[in-house]
């Protein structure tokens, strides 16, 4: 029976190691998040952070903004600010700073709307990576609210307009030089001849550029536009061309599935890619976080064990809470090992419209 029992003992933890190796790295170490932790503000909806450890020792924050008064789906498509936040520790709390990306006229590509910051830096320059917008029509107000939806004027040339672009500074407190023409504009029949957005990049150590993008092409009647579906570009430096590597998309509703708010980070192992499972085809919940990995940047493997997290977080006062939404994952990368995850969270049931409070949350990683 001894013998038996220790064949036994011997064979559980040979399991229960197995187990933890196969663990996906993400998830097998995330701890508590601080309930006073990550950036809000009162009166605005906040979204998608993005944050980086500045010469001065201070975690700084870009982040998105618009004015509670506005729904907060569609509001961003056409109110979006980028703004700048920091803390002394990762954690947080964030304290607001200014506004780095503001409206600027409607006659700019981006006048109208600045959304998704990411925010990196190579050889003592920021270089703040967005999505922009803009539409020709009167500015929406308390009086014209009513006439304001998704599907209203300001909705359909706003979504319509959604590009990537990037702005640059010698120091995290601006000010920022914008550029007047996209970096990555749409093209006819391709993936994304209807859109760019969420941009994600990586800067290698040659100062060669990867970037994860978000395109929508039209459809066959001209009217529609397609679901999701996350290409991949690169440009010889950050200030270079931007040139869409291949005609398929990295992710799409036909391949592996449909993926949103892709981040890269990259370590000794290779490149890797955390993002957000839209319909669940990939990690078997929907909205959960998904992993994959890649040794240039631009061919993709889903990780073994990709799910990364889910909608169910663990805060430090001991609460368990299922947020009704938990997008836009960022992970901070110090000396070379994810140290904090980054996500854009909402209360509530789920669903755009059914929240009351939005803001930008940490999860420490072991």
């Amino acid at each position: 029976m001894g013998e038996y029992f220790k064949h036994m003992i011997f064979a559980v933890l040979i399991a229960f190691t197995s187990s933890c190796l196969a663990q996906n790295p993400i998830k097998a170490n995330l701890k508590e998040a601080p309930i006073n932790g990550g950036f809000q503000m009162e009166d605005y909806w906040v979204w998608g952070s993005s944050v980086i450890k500045g010469d001065d020792g201070i975690y700084h924050m870009y982040a998105s903004r618009w004015p509670k008064w506005l729904p907060f789906h569609p509001g961003w498509m056409v109110a979006s600010e980028i703004v700048h936040a920091t803390s002394d520790v990762p954690e947080g709390p964030y304290k607001f700073q200014d506004v780095a990306l503001g409206a600027r006229g409607a006659q700019y590509w981006d006048g109208r709307s600045c959304h998704n910051p990411k925010i990196v830096k190579y050889k003592g320059v920021y270089i703040l990576y967005y999505m922009g917008s803009t539409h020709p029509f009167e500015d929406i107000t308390k009086d014209n609210i009513d006439e304001f939806d998704l599907n209203s004027k300001w909705c359909s040339a706003g979504r319509w307009g959604k590009r990537v672009g990037m702005a640059t500074s010698d120091s995290p407190y601006g000010p920022w030089k914008r550029l007047d023409a996209p970096i990555l504009d749409v093209s006819p029949n391709t993936f994304y001849s209807f859109l760019t957005s969420n941009p994600s990049p990586l800067i290698k150590e040659d100062g060669s550029v990867v970037l994860l993008f978000k395109g929508r092409s039209y459809q066959e009647d001209g009217i529609k536009h397609s679901d999701m579906a996350i290409g991949v570009a690169t440009a010889p430096k950050y200030d270079g061309k931007y040139s869409v590597v291949k005609n398929e998309p990295l992710f799409s509703m036909e391949r592996f599935g449909e993926i949103e708010d892709p981040h890269l980070w990259s370590d000794d192992s290779g490149y890797h890619m955390i993002a957000k499972d839209q319909r669940g085809k990939i990690t078997g919940g929907q909205g959960d976080g998904l992993l994959a990995h890649s040794k240039n940047g631009i061919d993709w493997v889903i990780d073994e064990n990709p799910k990364a997290y889910t909608k169910t977080i663990q805060w430090d006062n001991g609460e368990t809470i299922r947020q009704g939404q938990l997008e836009r994952p960022f992970v901070l990368v110090e000396k070379g090992k994810p140290t904090h995850i980054f996500f854009a969270t909402m209360d509530g049931p789920g669903g755009f419209g059914n929240g009351t409070k939005t803001w930008n949350m940490v999860v420490p990683l072991q």
